[in-house]
C-alpha cells in the first residue's frame, strides 16, 4: 500500500448517500475539535443565492456538478476543514481528484433504509424522486463511494452519535484530527 504525501491542504471530507449524516457528522466532529466545517451544498448555493433544487431545476444537474466542482476546488486555499460533501460528489471524477489532492476521505456507508429514515423534506433533494430511484441510485453510486474512500465506516443501525465517536476515534488513531 502507497501513502500519499499531503501538500497543503489537510481536510476530511465525508462523502455517502442522502441522508447518511454527513452534515450532521462535520458539525458534531467540528464541536468536538474545535474545526470548522463546511457544506459543499451550502457553499454552492451561498455562491449562486439558489438552493441546490433550484440550481437543478433552472440549470439542470451538469451545471450544479460544474458549481460543485468551483466549490471543491475553492477550498484548496484553506486548512483542517471538516467537508461535508454533497451525495453526487463522486459522480465527477475531478471531484475525487481533487478529494485526494487536499486531504483524507471518509464514507459513511449505510443502506437505503438508513437514507429513507433521515430524508423527511424530499423537496429539498433533488436527487430524490422516490424510494425506487433513491435505491438505484446508490448502487450506482456505492462503488464511486467505496474507490473513493480512504475509510468506510458502517452506519447501520447507529446514531449520529455514535457515528461521530466511532469517526473521531478512528481519525485520532491516524493521527488525522
Amino acid at each position: 500500500m502507497t501513502s500519499t504525501v499531503k501538500r497543503g491542504c489537510d481536510h476530511i471530507f465525508f462523502v455517502g448517500f442522502l441522508g447518511a449524516g454527513k452534515s450532521t457528522l462535520a458539525r458534531n466532529l467540528g464541536r468536538m475539535f474545535h474545526r470548522r466545517f463546511v457544506d459543499t451544498d451550502r457553499l454552492v448555493e451561498r455562491k449562486c443565492g439558489q438552493t441546490v433544487s433550484q440550481i437543478f431545476e433552472a440549470e439542470g444537474e451538469q451545471r450544479f456538478r460544474t458549481l460543485e466542482t468551483e466549490a471543491l476546488e475553492s477550498l484548496a486555499s484553506e486548512r483542517s476543514l471538516l467537508v461535508s460533501c454533497g451525495g453526487g460528489v463522486v459522480e465527477t471524477p475531478r471531484n475525487i481528484e481533487l478529494i485526494h489532492e487536499m486531504g483524507f476521505c471518509v464514507y459513511l456507508e449505510g443502506d437505503i433504509d438508513d437514507s429513507l429514515r433521515q430524508i423527511r423534506r424530499s423537496d429539498t433533494r433533488p436527487d430524490f424522486r422516490s424510494a425506487e430511484h433513491a435505491a438505484r441510485l446508490l448502487e450506482h453510486r456505492r462503488p464511486l463511494y467505496e474507490s473513493a474512500a480512504d475509510l468506510t465506516v458502517d452506519i447501520r443501525g447507529t446514531s449520529f452519535t455514535e457515528v461521530s465517536y466511532t469517526v473521531a476515534e478512528l481519525l485520532l488513531e491516524r493521527g488525522l484530527i
